[in-house]
């Protein structure tokens, strides 16, 4: 009987037993996009952390822009700030590699390693360094990153501090590369030392400080400046300054930590930010980071039997959540654009906004609705001390490389959708005198109605004139809800300008000079008078009036044949060397042509742009270092897949509309910061059932082939009926269609 009992006991323990729940992080590959021209880096952050603790390979040039390139075989240090997916080297500020060796010497030391010997996760990277056998362990929490070296036994270890060293130090040219302006290194105590470097680079000046502290006490400290040994070793200031710290010989199993904190307002704040690790278990400290990326990439569940499909899913949200980054420190100060200590916590900056106000500000409004408010009030306070809302910025610095005021329609997204916690007043008056500035030729676009390209220094007219006339529509929807109708009607006439630049004979938007002649020659495929683009690529950036281009082309007839035309078009025999993006005449490496695929929606063909939307995942994504076919951009090009994958996209970045494409995951769950849920399943998918054939809204047919947020936000489940055949009918009515 006892027996039997005991049978039963064990047969109900397994049957009540429930497997614990899946690990999203377990599917995140950092490697994804090191490769080839993703510029992303494999190394150790919380989600939007100031400290991004990564490795460096100790080249420069376009592939090192993130300090770290998969084709590289050394790694020079491991240094605190990086950003990810950018065309322009710069950051990897205060450098820290343990060594053997048993001179100090003020000369970089590198060291070969192998990807085999490499482990990147959430919250974590590791390498065994082939030079000394040392195995290097990094983490990090928002504003401190934690090292962990191991030492082969009886060896003596030191760390090299070098301050000196930066992204692309060595071939500081233009704006490429970041040069050391001022260095400076002060011994607190055998395990503390701070200090500061201040350098110039892609942005212009920044300050990084920071406070260093080891867990066992240095037996000596080496100081070099300049690369000069100096006679002191407790302090020491210089254009560059390195140093080695000495520690007694290890024993078995011996490890060195090192927690690094960074402030850009003072020591201070750096030195605070030391306490953000109360101990030495870096194992807590991992886990901890780990447990703060399972929390972001649970907002969105997917539900696939690919796991390469899921690796590229949440490698693409894990990218999504890189940046903005924290800018202010452990006490909540930072310095702002006019050099001042500001006293503002949660300040956020790295606004590459050209890129992500087109999927990842949107996202944004999604999965990081709380967090929203920050980053846009960061935008505001750099207002109030720039002038303008920032268009590239970085450090509080801001770029100019990119035309257009691009922080506009991010604010106009947020307050459309009714996001609060910003000062609606001062955001729009942010907006309209950014938008009536006088750099960047905004003053010829409002004189002229375009913007001359003979007037234009660098020729890039009609693209500032169409991303201009966006902006302007995006201000002009703020300006009616709040009531105030004189600005209404300025900023909604300008959103029209792009028709000046649009040539109904060719078809295309082309240059303009300053008497209103259309330049020649004119060549769609040239890139005079656009910024990274030609006729081609931003003849189709108007997705506030996309009806309004569909009738400038001449009826949907045509304007169906002239999107065929670009994708169509053969590709040259160079651009399949690599992963570059090239889909006919479209590049979809660079994100004006995000949106294009699903203008098919528009003239009642959603099949098309299932079947354009299909190859560009497929051809273009994948789950190896080379899977992304242009740089990430600060997670531009991860949030074009993330939407895509759930099966809609926002052409329109601003008007809180989802244009239906076709789903990746047979179900995606949202889970929404107002405690909603929102679904989407598609039933009979395959990789040969791409297309919608019908589809339900909480049960009741939906006709529609795009989706508002609003109705998101009520939660629900949207189901798409799969098949591999185009609909004849879902999508195809003009009342059924966006825009309509």
């Amino acid at each position: 009987m006892k027996y039997l009992l005991s049978l039963f006991a064990l047969a109900l323990l397994i049957s009540c037993h429930v497997n614990p729940p899946e690990q999203l992080t377990n599917y995140v590959n950092p490697f994804i996009g090191t490769d080839e021209d993703g510029h992303t880096f494999p190394g150790a952050l919380v989600p939007f952390g100031m400290v991004q603790l990564s490795p460096d390979n100790g080249e420069h040039g376009y592939n090192w822009c993130s300090g770290y390139h998969y084709s590289s075989k050394t790694i020079r240090g491991f240094s605190h700030t990086h950003y990810s997916g950018t065309g322009a080297e710069d950051l990897c500020d205060i450098s820290v590699f343990p060594t053997l060796n048993t001179s100090p010497t003020p000369k970089t030391i590198v060291s070969e390693f192998d990807h085999h010997d490499e482990q990147a996760k959430p919250g974590y990277y590791s390498v065994k360094l082939k030079a000394s056998n040392i195995n290097a362990e990094l983490t990090a929490t928002t504003h401190c990153g934690l090292h962990r070296y191991t030492f082969p036994e009886g060896k003596q270890p030191i760390l090299r501090l070098d301050l000196g060293i930066g992204n692309g130090t060595e071939a500081r040219v233009g704006h490429n590369g970041d040069l050391p302006l001022e260095c400076y290194l002060k011994k607190i105590d055998d395990h503390t030392l701070v200090g500061f470097r201040r350098s110039v680079g892609f942005v212009g000046e920044r300050c990084v400080f920071f406070a260093a502290q080891t867990n066992k006490p240095f037996s000596s400290l080496t100081i070099f400046a300049d690369s000069v040994k100096i006679g002191s070793d407790q302090e020491g200031r210089a254009v560059t300054i390195s140093s080695s710290l000495s520690f007694p010989n290890t024993q078995a199993n011996d490890q060195l930590l090192m927690k690094v904190a960074i402030s850009t307002a003072n020591i201070e704040g750096a030195l605070a930010g030391l306490a953000e690790i109360k101990d030495w278990d870096f194992d807590a400290v991992r886990k901890i980071a780990s447990d703060s990326w399972e929390k972001e990439l649970a907002k969105i569940k997917v539900t696939s039997d690919d796991k390469a499909f899921k690796e590229t899913f949440y490698t693409a949200a894990y990218h999504c959540y890189f940046a903005p980054f924290r800018f202010d420190d452990a006490l909540g100060n930072y310095t702002g654009a006019e050099k001042e200590i500001h006293a503002h916590p949660n300040i956020y900056t790295l606004s590459s906004l050209w890129d992500t106000y087109r999927a990842a500000a949107p996202l944004f409004t999604l999965t990081q609705t709380e967090r929203l408010p920050a980053i846009i009030t960061s935008f505001l306070e750099f207002y109030k001390q720039h002038g303008l809302l920032p268009s590239w910025e970085l450090y509080f610095n801001e770029a100019n490389v990119m035309p257009g005021y691009h922080a506009v329609p991010i604010i106009a997204d947020a307050m459309l959708k009714g996001v609060k916690g910003f000062d609606y007043q001062l955001a729009f008056e942010a907006m309209v005198v950014t938008a009536n500035e006088d750099i960047r030729e905004s003053n010829y676009y409002r004189q002229y109605g375009y913007i001359p390209d003979d007037l234009d220094p660098r020729q890039r007219g009609v693209t500032k004139t169409v991303e201009y006339a966006f902006d302007d529509w995006c201000i002009a929807q703020v300006a009616q809800q709040l009531n105030k109708s004189a600005e209404y009607e300025t900023f909604i006439k300008r959103s029209g300008y792009w028709k000046n630049i649009f040539d109904s004979h060719t078809g295309f938007v082309r240059p303009k000079d300053k008497t209103g002649a259309w330049m020649v020659p004119f060549l769609p495929t040239e890139s005079v008078g656009f910024q990274e683009g030609n006729a081609w690529i931003y003849t189709w950036y108007v997705p506030h009036d996309v009806k309004g281009l569909i009738t400038a082309m001449g009826g949907e007839k045509r304007f169906g044949q002239k999107l065929d035309s670009l994708y169509n078009a053969p590709d040259a025999p160079y651009r399949k060397l690599k992963n570059n993006g090239f889909y006919g005449l479209s590049e979809f490496s660079n994100e004006p042509s995000h949106h294009v695929p699903y203008l098919y929606n528009y003239i009642g063909k959603p099949w098309l742009t299932a079947e354009k939307i299909n190859h560009i995942r497929t051809k273009f994504y994948s789950n190896q270092p080379n899977g992304l076919c242009g740089n990430d951009d600060c997670g531009q090009m991860s949030a074009w897949y993330i939407f895509s994958s759930i099966g809609f996209y926002p052409v329109n970045p601003s008007d809180g509309i989802y244009v239906f494409g076709t789903p990746l995951a047979t179900k995606t769950e949202i889970a929404l910061s107002n405690g909603n849920k929102f679904s989407v399943q598609a039933i009979d998918l395959s990789s040969k059932n791409i297309y919608i054939q019908k589809a339900t809204l909480n049960g009741v047919s939906y006709s529609n082939s795009y989706i508002k947020h609003s109705e998101l936000l009520k939660g629900g489940e949207l189901v798409f009926y799969m098949g591999d055949k185009p609909s004849e009918s879902y999508g195809v009515l003009p009342e059924n269609r966006p825009g309509n």
